[in-house]
């Protein structure tokens, strides 16, 4: 039975095997898993399944009270109950999970387990395009470096006719990509119409690629070369691409940094640790404490790669490990944070997989930032709060390529909050921060592995 420790959010993605539903992160010091003691005579019946899973929400959970519900009760009553279909099964143990009170600890199905161990691996097995819905077609609008799909010649315009024989005008967004996707090495055909109006057949191959989740630019404002990185979420690759971006801005020339968490629902506190370790050269990053009062604080370890002036934007949906990282940050004084309170969710869960296939998130710790502050249901207030309007909102949202530029006004002020430092540093008034780390870039074995 695999198991996963993670934190979960629920933000802007909400719905069946949305994009960043939750995610998994470390949480030590925890024990270990309890096997189910299921009864043979119902071992290959749906109530294994919710023995299974009643057995780590009774070993695991946060609240040995269970929110005051009978939870030896309720197991006597999932294993005495009759079930017509395993989705029978799985609608009373999801209301079953509803009496903790508690969002976080859910129940997914083998589909939505599937997708969000994908999701938080960071990885996809298929050729490598984004699709958005156009009218009645499929248009791609993003190909990954390096992917098939690149390598075939696809390109970001091309509308995407048929897919393995299925005309696209009968696909939604997420039918066409269920389709796209399948085991590395299969073979895909694609009929696609080119933007001068031609039409191709292409045969591909899948195979596993990485999905970025950092994307970044080297940026002239207010006269100063400002790194503006945008991190999209805390997937299994997220550390790794932090360092390439924080390493390559820095050999542009970036004398000052922007980090964009806006929107980041959170991910691998694995990630948040290691991106972390990489602003701060020592201090501690964030504490948790589980059921039975145990706490333990994760700390910087000096191998900082910049100590460069640094902003962080953040609003209402940054959550999780964005909060994690961002109370790191301000809390050491390494950042000034922009924008808008954060989301407030300062729980962690630990992520099973069932004998099913199927999988449970259970919450098994509480965090607090390194001054000790809880932000449950508060979140982080910014050092500096500047709220959009509607219509500016829209417009980044609608058009993310104005994020971090002048067209932003979060970035605007982010950038008008570092420029007395940068200045200060080319005067020399700034010395460097001590740190072995700052002196060359980190070697990929000295990041730190990232668990999924």
């Amino acid at each position: 039975m695999k198991n996963t420790a993670c934190a979960l959010s629920f933000l802007k993605h909400c719905s069946v095997g949305a994009t960043a539903l939750i995610f998994p992160a470390i949480v030590t010091g925890m024990g270990g898993v309890a096997q189910p003691v299921a009864a043979a005579d119902f071992r290959d019946s749906p109530k294994m399944v919710l023995d299974e899973a009643w057995q780590l929400v009774y070993q695991e959970y946060v609240d040995a009270s269970f929110n005051r519900v009978d939870w030896l009760g309720v197991r006597e009553a999932l294993l005495s109950g009759e079930y017509t279909s395993r989705d029978a099964a799985y609608s009373e143990l999801r209301r079953v999970l509803r009496r903790l009170e508690d969002p976080y600890t859910r129940f997914l199905n083998p589909d939505q387990y599937a997708a969000l161990t994908e999701q938080t691996a960071g990885e996809v097995s298929g050729v490598g395009v984004r699709l958005e819905q156009a009218g009645q077609s499929l248009k791609v609008v993003g190909v990954l470096e390096g992917s098939p799909a690149q390598q075939a010649g696809i390109e970001a315009g091309d509308i995407i006719l048929v897919i393995d024989g299925r005309s696209s005008r009968e696909l939604s967004i997420e039918e066409a990509s269920q389709l796209i996707r399948g085991e590395s090495g299969s073979p895909l055909s694609v009929t696609l119409r080119r933007t001068d109006g031609s039409e191709a057949t292409l045969a591909l191959t899948r195979e596993v690629v990485s999905v970025p989740t950092v994307t970044f630019d080297l940026q002239q404002q207010a006269g100063m070369n400002v790194g503006y990185i945008r991190l999209d979420e805390f997937s299994a690759h997220a550390a790794e691409q932090m360092h390439t971006a924080i390493s390559t801005l820095t050999e542009q020339g970036a004398e000052a940094f922007v980090l964009d968490l806006r929107g980041n629902p959170g991910g691998l506190l694995n990630a948040s640790i290691d991106i972390s370790r990489m602003w701060l050269p020592r201090g501690s990053i964030v504490r948790t404490v589980d059921r039975d009062g145990h706490s333990e604080e994760i700390m910087a370890n000096r191998t900082a790669i910049s100590d460069l002036p640094l902003a962080v934007l953040v609003n209402g949906q940054s959550a999780s490990s964005s909060e994690i990282l961002t109370g790191a940050l301000r809390d050491n004084d390494r950042a000034v944070v922009v924008g808008d309170p954060t989301f407030g969710k300062a729980l962690v869960q630990q992520l099973h997989g069932l004998s099913d296939g199927s999988g449970l998130a259970v919450t098994v710790a509480h965090y607090y930032t390194p001054d000790g502050t809880d932000i449950s249901r508060r979140g982080i207030t910014p050092d500096i709060s500047v709220s959009l309007t509607e219509q500016q909102r829209q417009e980044l949202e609608t058009n993310p390529a104005r994020r971090g530029t002048s067209a932003d006004p979060q970035f605007v002020r982010a950038v008008t909050a570092i420029e007395p430092e940068v200045i200060a540093r080319r005067q020399g008034d700034s010395p460097m921060l001590a740190s072995p780390g700052l002196t060359q870039p980190l070697l990929p074995s000295q990041l730190g592995r990232v668990e999924p």
